[in-house]
């Protein structure tokens, strides 16, 4: 299971390496937007030779909620990426056609989701009865990465408990991060993945607003690795082992969050800029990465009326309404910037926060070696000596 071994993990900052020129939210997650809340269930059981159904088992559920109200009565503007579409999500065609999101986010293993859906599906429906009789439907929203590598992938050991408790006890608190949750068993760039979490502040006529993104990392080469811009093989050949865990194809999942009453086009526009960031730590967006990112506004433009109708909520509307057109502004630019900054920074924690696990029949991923690479990096005279 996990090294027993390694030292306290540690946040990316936390070395002196620092991403980008934004300032950070308080905390430096998405948990920064008021209202966003975070859970993970993670499930590891069992070690040795693969049993197809039984174990070893190194897997989770994470559960991101938009704002503390019922998101079906009170959905939020939502706008969806597609980078690589090798991938089996569920909910995403319906926020792309109508821009809005009515479901918490789910993240989990491949061939979780359908359990994982199923499992929201009844969770919604207690506070939301009408739903399907006297209301429209349901859109439940999963996100998946395959952690196959370390993890009885047949066994879908997700089960209902465990996706109602990522639900219940999601928490605004920092984001946990590393293998935790749908991280527990995936690898990034021939290292251990998983969760990792960022945000941005951004000011706009003298007001503060927040943009935050948590990423489910599995996916990258070793040599493709790179911190704070510079390949990880330029810093030290030591690090780049190629005999150790592989990598590859994988995917990766990008949330984003932000407290500006930001419109489904926008939002689609912040979304598709995830890839720059996840360009800027090595991402090739392989053949058969399957690479989505999802962005969401928690302003709430809009209820449900008693007959289950979306409809705006006119008590907050006004208040709601920036006074300039974002799409020729220099805050839509700054945005740009917060969306590429912190994701890049939440993959890099996702790395520096994991640590070494070993799954099914023997393999490991090892959890990448922070105070190498921030020695490296020193040295190089390319981050500041951590006090």
């Amino acid at each position: 299971m996990t090294d027993s071994q390694e030292s306290r993990r540690r946040r990316i900052r936390e070395w002196g390496i620092i991403p980008g020129v934004l300032p950070t939210g308080d905390k430096n997650s998405i948990t920064d937007i008021n209202g966003v809340k975070v859970g993970h269930v993670t499930i590891m059981k069992g070690d040795g030779k693969l049993v197809p159904g039984k174990g070893p088992i190194r897997t989770g559920v994470t559960a991101i909620l938009p704002h503390s109200d019922n998101i079906f009565s009170n959905p939020v503007e939502a706008g969806v990426h597609v980078i690589n579409g090798y991938g089996k999500p569920t909910g995403l065609e319906q926020i792309k056609e109508l821009g809005r999101l009515s479901s918490p986010i789910l993240l989990t293993s491949t061939l979780n989701v359908p359990r994982v859906a199923d499992a929201l599906i009844d969770y919604v429906l207690k506070d939301n009865p009408e739903i399907g009789i006297n209301g429209p439907s349901f859109n439940p929203v999963v996100l998946e990465c395959n952690d196959g590598y370390l993890n009885d992938l047949q066994g879908r050991h997700v089960k209902a408990q465990h996706v109602h408790r990522a639900l219940i006890s999601a928490s605004s608190d920092r984001a946990s991060e590393g293998d935790v949750g749908a991280g527990t068993g995936m690898t990034a760039f021939g290292f251990k993945g998983g969760i990792g979490s960022a945000s941005r502040k951004i000011k706009f006529d003298s007001t503060e607003f927040n943009l935050g993104a948590l990423v489910l990392s599995n996916f990258g080469r070793r040599e493709e690795l790179k911190i704070n811009g510079y390949p990880l093989y330029q810093l030290d050949q030591d690090l780049l082992n190629l005999h150790e865990t592989g990598g590859g194809d994988g995917s990766v999942i990008v949330i984003l969050a932000t407290d500006l009453p930001l419109n489904n086009r926008q939002l689609t526009r912040l979304a598709s800029r995830s890839n720059i960031g996840l360009g800027r730590v090595g991402s090739l967006a392989d053949n058969g990465s399957g690479d989505f990112a999802l962005a969401f506004s928690t302003t709430k433009k809009y209820k449900r009326n008693d007959k289950g109708k979306i409809i705006l909520n006119h008590e907050d509307s006004q208040k709601q309404e920036l006074p300039v057109n974002l799409t020729e502004s220099d805050l839509m630019k700054e945005l740009f910037q917060a969306v590429v900054e912190s994701t890049e920074e939440a993959v890099l924690n996702s790395l520096f926060m994991a640590a070494t696990v070993r799954g099914r029949d023997g393999h490991k991923a090892k959890g990448l070696p922070g105070d190498k690479v921030a020695a490296a990096l020193e040295r190089n005279r390319l981050c500041r000596p951590n006090k």
